[in-house]
C-alpha cells in the first residue's frame, strides 16, 4: 500500500501539536453572542417533491450577520411525533443540492436539516442557494483563504456560526425533538459537524466523517491537492504574511473544537487520502474531549467509506439513540 502518511501504528498514538490562542473561548462566545442577537425564527415552507415516503419542507433560518442561511428539512410522511435530527453539512464546493438527495435520514426514522453553504454549491452536485454578502480581500480561487486577514473577516468564523445556528434552528421545528440533535458530514462537512458539536448547545451525537479543517499546519505540510494546497499557493505570492495565515486558521481548526466537544462521536478516516490527510483526522479523534471512536478505510482516498461508513453511522446511531 503507497504511504501518503503515516502508518496506522503511528497514527494510533499521534496527537496534534496545535495550541489553541489564549482568546479561542472567548472570541468564539462573543462571536455567537453577537450571532445569537437575532431571533431564531425559521421560515418553514413545505415542498411538492413527487415523494410519498417522506416530508420536505424549504428552510430559512438566520445565520452569521442575521444572513438568511437555506436548508432541507425531511421527515418520514406523515410525521405527528418529535423526532431526532440529524443536523448535517456539506463537503467543500457543494451546496445543498436537490431533496432527493437526503432521505437516507428520513428512510430510518430521523427528521434531516441539511445545511446549505454559504457561498458555495457551484463545483460539484446540484447546487446550492445561499448567498455569502460579505465580501473578502485578495485570495487563491477557492474559499479556505477568503478574508484571512484575520478572524473577524474570515469565511469559515462565518460558516461555522452558520453551522452553530443550523443547530439551534433544527431545535424551534415542530418536527423536532430538541434534546436528540445529532451533527453529521463528510469533509468540509464533518469540520463543521466537530465546530458545531464544540460550540452548539445541546449536540448528543457527532458523525465527521473524512473531516477536513483539522490540524492545518500538519494539514498543508502533508496534503498534496486543494482544499489545503490553497495556502501554499497564497503564501508563495503573500510571502510576508505566513503568521497571520496560520494565525487565523489557528481560531477555526478542528482539533481546537474537538478538545471541546464532549457528545459521542463516530469518526471516520482513510488511510490514502491525499485530500484530509489521515494525521489530520487522527489529530482531531485523538483531541475530543468525549467518548469517541473512529472506522479506519486502508485503501480509500478521500472518498471514504461512502455507504458502508452509511450502515456503520445507522447501527452506531441507533444504539445512542436507545440510550436516550
Amino acid at each position: 500500500m503507497p504511504a501518503i502518511d503515516l502508518p496506522l501504528a503511528q497514527l494510533e498514538t499521534y496527537r496534534s501539536a496545535a495550541v489553541a490562542p489564549d482568546d479561542f473561548d472567548e472570541r468564539w462566545a462573543a462571536t455567537l453572542a453577537e450571532a445569537r442577537s437575532v431571533p431564531m425564527v425559521p421560515v418553514v415552507t413545505p415542498v411538492t417533491t413527487g415523494l410519498k415516503l417522506v416530508d420536505v419542507f424549504d428552510v430559512t433560518f438566520p445565520g452569521f450577520g442575521g444572513d438568511p442561511v437555506r436548508a432541507w428539512l425531511v421527515v418520514p410522511a406523515g410525521t405527528a411525533t418529535r423526532l431526532p435530527v440529524v443536523v448535517t453539512y456539506q463537503g467543500y464546493g457543494g451546496g445543498r443540492g436537490l431533496p432527493i438527495e437526503h432521505l437516507t435520514s428520513a428512510n430510518a426514522g430521523y427528521a434531516q436539516l441539511f445545511m446549505d453553504t454559504r457561498g458555495q454549491g457551484s463545483s460539484w452536485g446540484s447546487g446550492g442557494h445561499t448567498d455569502d454578502p460579505h465580501g473578502a480581500g485578495p485570495s487563491v480561487p477557492g474559499f479556505l483563504l477568503r478574508g484571512i486577514e484575520s478572524f473577524e473577516t474570515y469565511y469559515y468564523r462565518r460558516l461555522i456560526v452558520d453551522a452553530v445556528r443550523a443547530v439551534d434552528a433544527a431545535k424551534e421545528l415542530p418536527q423536532v425533538d430538541p434534546e436528540r440533535v445529532v451533527v453529521a458530514g463528510i469533509s468540509q462537512g464533518g469540520g463543521l459537524a466537530i465546530a458545531a458539536a464544540a460550540l452548539a448547545d445541546g449536540v448528543v451525537a457527532a458523525m465527521p466523517d473524512v473531516p477536513f479543517l483539522c490540524d492545518f499546519a500538519r494539514a498543508v505540510d502533508v496534503s498534496t491537492t486543494t482544499p489545503y494546497t490553497e495556502v501554499a499557493r497564497y503564501l508563495s505570492v503573500h510571502r510576508d504574511r505566513v503568521a497571520t495565515v496560520f494565525e487565523t486558521l489557528n481560531y477555526v481548526d478542528g482539533v481546537h473544537f474537538a478538545a471541546r466537544a464532549t457528545a459521542p462521536a463516530l469518526f471516520s478516516v482513510a488511510l490514502l487520502d491525499q485530500t484530509c490527510p489521515p494525521s489530520t483526522v487522527f489529530g482531531a479523534y485523538h483531541a475530543w474531549a468525549g467518548e469517541a471512536s473512529i472506522e479506519v478505510y486502508p485503501f480509500n482516498d478521500h472518498e471514504g467509506g461512502q455507504e458502508h461508513q452509511v450502515a456503520v453511522q445507522l447501527t452506531w446511531l441507533q444504539k445512542r439513540m436507545e440510550t436516550l
